[in-house]
């Protein structure tokens, strides 16, 4: 069943640090009004990146996340620059956290974060054929390297600091576009 969109009356917008927080004054075709908020992320977009370091193998990065207060294993991701393509920022990302470039780069899909009430969406990219390169990044400190088989993510999703939606949605992604290349 496909429906016609809410008719937005008016959007009140204020600042709420790294986004912009959107009220916006709604109503259904069945006449409901209904107030929602939105959180749009200030900037370009961001990339998630599965880095290949062969045919079977993922490299996944280790990294404080202050949301939890842990250190998370997870994909290699980052925010699109102004200019950037998401092939160039994923590029930029796996330099500048996992110290390798990569020769084939193929971007396969969007993801969203919560869609309900976030704009945020991430490009996801499959990054192959890799070699070794680092860039000077944001991070605090260098990030641990952890290879990961793809045949074993059935470990993987289970582990407690292994968490992340966009990692475990990418990886099952890319798994399933690799091997149908």
């Amino acid at each position: 069943m496909s429906r016609k969109l809410p008719t937005i009356h008016r959007i009140t917008e204020h600042d709420a640090g790294p986004y912009r927080m959107e009220q916006l004054d709604l109503e259904f075709s069945n006449g409901e009004r209904r107030q929602f908020q939105r959180l749009h992320g200030r900037g370009h977009g961001a990339v998630v990146v599965v880095p290949m370091l062969d045919a079977d193998t993922v490299l996944l990065v280790r990294e404080y996340a202050a949301g939890m207060h842990r250190y998370e294993l997870g994909l290699v991701k980052g925010r699109i620059d102004e200019g950037e393509t998401a092939v160039q920022a994923a590029d930029r990302e796996l330099k500048e956290e996992a110290g390798y470039g990569a020769r084939s780069l193929v971007l396969l899909r969007s993801l969203t974060l919560a869609p309900t009430y976030m704009s945020h969406e991430a490009q996801l990219v499959v990054a192959r054929d890799l070699y070794p390169e680092r860039l000077p990044g944001d991070e605090p400190e260098e990030l641990e390297l952890v290879p990961w088989r793809l045949d074993a993510l059935h470990e993987l999703i289970l582990r407690e600091d292994f968490s992340e939606g966009r990692s475990i949605a990418a990886l099952f992604i890319a798994r399933e576009w690799l091997q149908s290349q």
